[in-house]
C-alpha cells in the first residue's frame, strides 16, 4: 500500500490504489480529503454516493480512520493534480462528530497542548514532527559521514555536569521512612546504587572520556532539569546533541559547529520544502496580529537561508561589549538589561549583534570565567575561558561550547574555586593524568534547534509530550 506522499510524488493516472488514513473533511457526501501523515498534503477521494452503501457514507466524518480504494485519475478541481475515483471504502475506526475535538477549524496552541494525544493529526504538528524526524536523521547522518562514533551516555548519574543543582533524584528508598544516618540525614548508602543519584543534565563529561580514546564522538539523548520554570523556552525533559573531539582547540570547535548548523538547516531546506512553506505561511499570518515592534525582522524561509548563505561572524565577548556599549539602543536606553563586562549577555543583546550590527550569524568567544563552567579552558589572561556561544536571528543563543581544560593543576584549581566536589569527579579529573590532550566540544539543545527551523515560539510545541512543572499528563 503506497503512502500519499509516494502517490503525489509520482502520480500515474489509471493506476489502481488503496490508501489508508484519517479523514480531514468530507464534503457534500462526495469528496473525502484524506491524510496519512506522510506529507502535509491530503489526497482527494471522489465517492459515487449512488453506488456506495449509505450506512458507510453516514460513518465518514472528520477523524474517521479508513481505507479507500479505486482508480487514480486527473483531478477536475483546483489544488491537486490527481484524485481517487473511489470504488470501495473500508472503515477502521469511527470518530463521533459530536465528541471529536479536532474539527476543521483553527485551534489555539493552548487547546492543542491539552490534546497532545491528538495534536499530531493537525497540519501544524504533522509538519513539526516530520521536521523533527528529518533533523534527527540529519544529525546522525552528519556525524556518521565524518567518522564520529555515537556514544550512549548515562541517564542516571552521580554527578552534576553543569553545577546546576536542580536535578531530579533517582531513588528506591521509602520516601515515607528512609534510612537515616546518626546525624539524622537520609542514608543513601542504603539506596539502590549505594549513593545519591539523579537524572542527568548532560552527557558531556562522559563523552569527553570516550573522545580521549576514540577521538571523535557524539551523544544524542534525553537530559533533565528540575528548574521550576514555566517560560516558553524551558522543559524539564529535553534532548541534547553533544560532540566531543580530541586534539581540537576552540577554532576547530567553531569550524565544526558552523559546518554542522549549516548542514542541518540546509538539509531541512532541501528535504522538507512543503512543511517549511506551510509553517512559513502560518508564521506570516501570526505575525500580522502582533504589534509592529514585536514582529520578526525576517520571515522563516529568509531566516533559514540567512544561516546557510552567511559565514558566521567571530568575535570575543569583550569586543561584543564594546559594540553594544556604543550602540544606539544602549545610548537611548532601549535595552532592558545592563551591558557591562562581567555580566552575561541577554537575548536582546545577542539579537542586536546578529540582526542589526553584523547581519549574519555570530559566534562569541572568550567569556569571563566567573560565570562559565569549571571544565572550560582558562585563557592566559586568567580572567576569561575558551568558551563559545553561537547566536542566531530571532532566538539569540542556539548552542554553546568550549575548549575543555586539559591541564590537571588548572582543572583541579577551577573545580575547587567553583565548589565542585573532587570526590564526585575523581574519574573525570583522573583522565588529565593519563595521556591528556587538548579537546573541545559543544552542546546543542535539540528542541531549540527545532524551534528555530519550524518558527515555533514555544518549546512545548516542538516535543511530542512536553514535561513542565505540574504537567506530566501523557
Amino acid at each position: 500500500m503506497a503512502s500519499i506522499n509516494e502517490i503525489l510524488d509520482n502520480p500515474t493516472a489509471g493506476e489502481k490504489v488503496s490508501i489508508s488514513g484519517w479523514v480531514r473533511t468530507f464534503r457534500s457526501n462526495r469528496f473525502i480529503a484524506l491524510s496519512d501523515g506522510s506529507t502535509i498534503k491530503t489526497i482527494q477521494g471522489v465517492v459515487d454516493f449512488e453506488s456506495m452503501d449509505e450506512a458507510i457514507l453516514n460513518r465518514i466524518t472528520t477523524g474517521t480512520a479508513l481505507t479507500m480504494s479505486g482508480t487514480l485519475v486527473e483531478s477536475q478541481g483546483r489544488g491537486q493534480s490527481v484524485e481517487v475515483q473511489v470504488e470501495t471504502v473500508e472503515i477502521h475506526g469511527d470518530a463521533d462528530p459530536e465528541e471529536y475535538p479536532l474539527q476543521p477549524k483553527k485551534h489555539s496552541m493552548d487547546f492543542l497542548r491539552e490534546k497532545a494525544h491528538l495534536r499530531f493529526r493537525t497540519n501544524t504538528f504533522g509538519a513539526i514532527f516530520r521536521l523533527r524526524h528529518a533533523l534527527s536523521f540529519a544529525i546522525h547522518n552528519y556525524f556518521n559521514e565524518r567518522e564520529f562514533f555515537y556514544i550512549h551516555t548515562p541517564i542516571i548519574t552521580g554527578s552534576d555536569a553543569e553545577g546546576a543543582g536542580e536535578m531530579f533524584r533517582v531513588s528506591t528508598l521509602d520516601p515515607k521512612n528512609p534510612p537515616r544516618s546518626e546525624e539524622g540525614k537520609v542514608d543513601f548508602s542504603e539506596d539502590f546504587f549505594g549513593k545519591e543519584t539523579n537524572l542527568t543534565v548532560s552527557g558531556q563529561l562522559e563523552a569527553e572520556l570516550a573522545a580521549l580514546a576514540l577521538s571523535k564522538v557524539y551523544t544524542f539523548g534525553p537530559t533533565f532539569r528540575a528548574e521550576n520554570s514555566n517560560t516558553s523556552r524551558h522543559l524539564a525533559e529535553f534532548w541534547m546533541i553533544e560532540p566531543e573531539v580530541a586534539f581540537a582547540d576552540l577554532t576547530d570547535n567553531m569550524d565544526l559547529v558552523e559546518d554542522f548548523l549549516k548542514y542541518l538547516v540546509g538539509y531541512a531546506l532541501e528535504n522538507c520544502q512543503n512543511d517549511l512553506e506551510f509553517l512559513a505561511q502560518r508564521e506570516a499570518q501570526e505575525e500580522k496580529s502582533k504589534p509592529q515592534n514585536e514582529r520578526q525582522s525576517m520571515g522563516l524561509m529568509d531566516r533559514l537561508r540567512f544561516i546557510v548563505e552567511n559565514n558566521f561572524e567571530r568575535l570575543t565577548y569583550t569586543e561584543a561589549i564594546k559594540i553594544l556599549s556604543n550602540s544606539k539602543p544602549f545610548k537611548k536606553k532601549k535595552f532592558k538589561y545592563p551591558v557591562e563586562w562581567g555580566k552575561d549577555l541577554q537575548s536582546e543583546h545577542e539579537r542586536y549583534l546578529v540582526e542589526k550590527h553584523f547581519e549574519k550569524p555570530v559566534i562569541l568567544t572568550d567569556y569571563p570565567a566567573s560565570f562559565k563552567a569549571f571544565y572550560m579552558r582558562l585563557n592566559d589572561d586568567e580572567k576569561t575561558v575558551a568558551a563559545m556561544d553561537v547566536l542566531f536571528p530571532g532566538v539569540g543563543e542556539i548552542t554553546g561550547g568550549s575548549q575543555r581544560e586539559e591541564r590537571l593543576d588548572v582543572l583541579t584549581r577551577r573545580s575547587k574555586e567553583m565548589g565542585v566536589p573532587e570526590e564526585d569527579m575523581w574519574w573525570y579529573i583522573e583522565t588529565r593524568k593519563y595521556g591528556t590532550c587538548k579537546h573541545a566540544g559543544f552542546g546543542l539543545g535539540f528542541e531549540r534547534l527545532v524551534m528555530f527551523v519550524t518558527g515555533m515560539t514555544n518549546i512545548r510545541d516542538v516535543i511530542p509530550f512536553p514535561r513542565t512543572p505540574k504537567n506530566c499528563e501523557f
